[in-house]
């Protein structure tokens, strides 16, 4: 049944983008995908942090995204916890980050990015060809005018997530990082 209700949600979702043209609906988009993700997440018990603190959804280089995603989580809650935006600049500390997003005109090297992220519970998500090879646990790709994602498994579960075989099913394409 939640297989099934994500299934259509992407669909209307990658739709309205594909509709709607421009880059705000594609942020709008993206911004409730990021939303999304966190409950196909299973992250490890240290990842919570203190009872009280807020889910954290970071952004580092797309502020449209980061404004759109403060709307899509205004009033929600994750896990029974408030959810919060905050705004990253690379190498900043990723202390109390659950989702990390990286737009595209700030995605770091790979070997960077991989030591700042290496062995921490954050999912990291990206829009950059090839981000995936670079340390990405999901990127976001535009298949036919429509909002996809396509996720490296192998590296999600090296820094101690487990993705729903839900989310794994709706994905476009599922590899091990190395992979092409």
């Amino acid at each position: 049944m939640r297989a099934a209700l994500l299934a259509a949600w992407l669909g209307v979702s990658s739709w309205c983008a594909a509709q709607g043209g421009g880059q705000g609906a594609e942020y709008q988009v993206k911004a409730a995908f990021l939303y999304k993700f966190a409950g196909y997440v299973e992250w490890p018990e240290e990842a919570g942090g203190a009872v009280d603190a807020p889910f954290t959804i970071a952004v580092l280089g797309s502020e449209p995204l980061a404004v759109e995603l403060q709307q899509v989580v205004s009033g929600r809650t994750l896990a029974d916890r408030s959810v919060t935006v905050r705004r990253l600049r690379f190498g900043d500390s990723l202390a109390g980050v659950h989702v990390l997003f990286l737009g595209q005109a700030e995605t770091p090297p790979p070997d960077q990015l991989r030591q700042w992220t290496r062995h921490r519970p954050v999912l990291v998500v990206s829009e950059s060809e090839g981000a995936l090879h670079a340390g990405s646990m999901i990127n976001f790709v535009i298949v036919e005018r429509r909002v996809r994602f396509e996720i490296a498994l192998d590296t999600a579960e090296a820094n101690g997530l487990r993705l729903s075989s839900r989310l794994l099913a709706v994905a476009q394409k599922v590899t091990a990082a190395g992979a092409p």
